[in-house]
């Protein structure tokens, strides 16, 4: 996906780019059958992903102009509008290479930051930004380059329909979106590791194992549209969010585009090409004009582009990827599970400690897949992303127990062993693990800390205003590179005041509704109000669409009209509601929406998306602001 494409998606674009795929497919199995893949060295490389933010915290969709004030190579677009990618420069596992990959890393922060703040925004580094609504996600956001028009378009004929979250944790999450752009909420710190053809298949599968354990002591994503889900939401929500599967195929085994996998690979790193080949279609085409085969024929390397852009529309947690360097081809794989941030610190830690845990661990158990079943380390990724630290995990031999001592006891030491094996400087190796050790003996990752700080400002603010405090505080000690472990929670007024937080109505519109159908009796509406001591029951349908609201002034009109307490009991709610009520979008700004309840004389106002009801904003919501503003004219007097 790194270059430009044109949106190619016709058949026969599709059939000839996969001729492209399958002559690619045979080469890379020349590559290895002759020996053709670089081995004894091992490098490691970096991605870093970041969100964009403003002054309110919330998504600031500049980062085209970002990157043209950056206008360096390091520096490339994402999906949406408010991310950015920066790619650090792989380096040979010696020496001080890891504080030397953290300088860079800090380095390019630094820039995109200065970049930033020249455009009014703010660099943020996290798994899921807290703020991000789902109004943000619209294609209006989308970055405007070819490729990922094109990606969207495939992916939606792929679907046949609305991309689908469900995703249960303390909260629930049940939302439908109708574009690729869910993946946007999603930003990582991926890390590469070289290994040679020989030994790859062992590499993978241990990479695999030690997936889950590593990923409970690194879980940063807590929080969704301000819901409490997994303490990794990213791995659910990127996995549906590319999920082309369709619901109504009953039992038919079909995988999704992200996935972790089924089984143990057994051979090469052609198995999992020739699998995800055989599972899923070409969703992008691009001209290919390498025949690969008289490449190697000519004693060339191929660059096997139609392999590489496949390989970029499948989305295994742990991916294969080919690449060339210094003329010389290598493969390389790819852990995509660890999340940006919470610091730079701890983000090269994450990396150390992957690193070493792979490389400690395949030296340790070459006999690794007849000690524990794949659907152990299947099930300990799936545990680790739902509590991180909180989980159980199952290891070698049938042991199990909780993911904090599995990973100090056990996967530390194999880290710092399996290191120990390259010429890297001394205190290197013992820096990096040793914030993992703080981390996880102090059971403070930045998932828990991001809850810790949302329970304790539970009762401060409005739920915009919490998830904006969260946010800010999480930059602020970003910039000040204090690891998590370490990290205060966040206080209210590091959100920056309340005017932020009422710009729009999505940021405080209640969302915990009370409804009931049209068909209901009148006298349960009176009851709810009593109850809930609320002013406007909204009435819908059993699609979730308003058709109609009742507010107390209806039930004190009923009562001054005179009817019998027969009469009232027995009469259906559609005998009084209001029908087609005025409503407004969950983006509107909140001057719109006080300027539409005095032109409609209304005082409330149901909030409606893709003709769905999802909230309610009335003249109680707007108590908060007239505090402040009288509190501001009074101390200013």
């Amino acid at each position: 996906m790194g270059v430009d494409l044109a949106p190619q998606t016709s058949p026969e674009a599709i059939r000839v780019f996969t001729r492209a795929l399958l002559r690619d497919m045979l080469a890379m199995e020349r590559l290895l059958a002759e020996g053709h893949i670089e081995s004894g060295i091992r490098r490691f490389g970096a991605e870093q992903e970041m969100f964009l933010v403003n002054e309110a915290w919330r998504p600031a969709p500049v980062a085209v102009e970002v990157l043209e004030d950056l206008n360096d190579e390091p520096f490339t677009t994402e999906l949406a509008r408010f991310n950015l990618e920066a790619n650090l420069s792989p380096r040979v596992l010696e020496g001080s290479c890891f504080s030397d990959m953290h300088a860079e890393l800090d380095g390019y922060v630094d820039r995109v930051r200065a970049a930033a703040r020249r455009h009014g925004s703010e660099v943020m580094l996290t798994g899921i930004l807290p703020t991000l609504a789902k109004s943000d996600l619209s294609l209006d956001n989308i970055t405007p380059r070819a490729r990922y028009y094109a990606l969207n378009e495939a992916m939606n004929q792929a679907g046949g329909g609305a991309f689908r979250l469900r995703i249960r944790g303390t909260d629930e999450l049940m939302i439908q979106h109708d574009s690729v752009m869910l993946e946007a909420c999603n930003t990582s710190f991926q890390v590469h590791l070289q290994v040679s053809a020989e030994e790859f298949a062992h590499f993978y599968n241990v990479a695999q194992a030690v997936t889950g354990p590593v990923l409970a002591a690194c879980v940063n994503s807590p929080l969704l549209f301000g819901r409490r889900l997994w303490a990794e939401t990213r791995i659910a929500l990127f996995q549906q969010s590319l999920d082309t599967r369709g619901a109504d195929l009953h039992l038919r085994e079909m995988s999704s585009r992200v996935r972790f996998g089924g089984h143990w690979l057994e051979r090469s790193a052609v198995e999992l090409f020739q699998e995800d080949v055989a599972a899923f279609h070409v969703l992008l085409a691009t001209p290919v004009d390498e025949d690969p085969l008289a490449v190697l024929d000519e004693g060339g390397v191929p660059k096997l582009k139609a392999l590489q852009l496949f390989n970029g529309t499948v989305y295994r947690w742990n991916r294969p990827c080919y690449g060339i360097s210094k003329g010389k081809p290598h493969l390389r794989i790819e852990c995509r599970v660890l999340p940006a941030g919470p610091t730079t610190l701890d983000e090269m830690a994450n990396a150390v400690f992957w690193i070493g845990a792979v490389l400690g661990v395949a030296r340790k158990y070459p006999d690794l897949t007849e000690r524990m079943d794949f659907d152990d380390a299947k099930s300990n990724f799936l545990a680790a992303s739902r509590l991180g630290l909180r989980s159980g995990l199952a290891w070698l031999d049938g042991e199990s127990g909780p993911s904090d001592r599995l990973v100090l006891e056990t996967l530390l030491p194999l880290a710092e062993e399996g290191l120990s094996g390259y010429p890297i400087d001394g205190d290197e190796v013992a820096r990096y693990l040793s914030v993992i050790e703080e981390r996880v003996g102090a059971g403070v990752t930045g998932a828990s800390w991001a809850l810790r700080s949302l329970s304790k400002l539970k009762k401060s603010g409005t739920r915009g205003e919490r998830l904006a405090a969260i946010t800010a505080a999480t930059v602020r000690q970003q910039v000040e590179g204090t690891p998590v472990a370490q990290w205060e929670a966040a206080q209210i007024h590091d959100a920056g005041g309340w005017k932020h937080h009422y710009m729009r109505v999505e940021q405080y519109m209640t969302t915990a509704l009370t409804t009931v159908n049209q068909d209901e009796l009148v006298e349960l509406v009176a009851y709810l109000m009593d109850f809930r001591g609320i002013r406007h029951v909204l009435i819908e349908d059993s699609e979730h669409r308003l058709v109609g609201v009742v507010s107390y002034r209806s039930i004190l009109r009923l009562m001054a009209e005179g009817r019998t307490p027969a009469e009232a009991e027995a009469m259906p709610v559609s005998d009084v509601m209001v029908r087609d009520p005025v409503t407004i979008a969950p983006e509107t700004t909140t001057m719109d929406a006080i300027r539409i309840m005095r032109e409609k004389r209304v005082s409330a106002l149901p909030v409606v998306k893709d003709e769905q009801l999802i909230g309610l904003v009335s003249e109680t919501d707007f108590m908060p602001m007239a505090y402040h503003l009288l509190e501001e004219r009074l101390q200013g007097t």
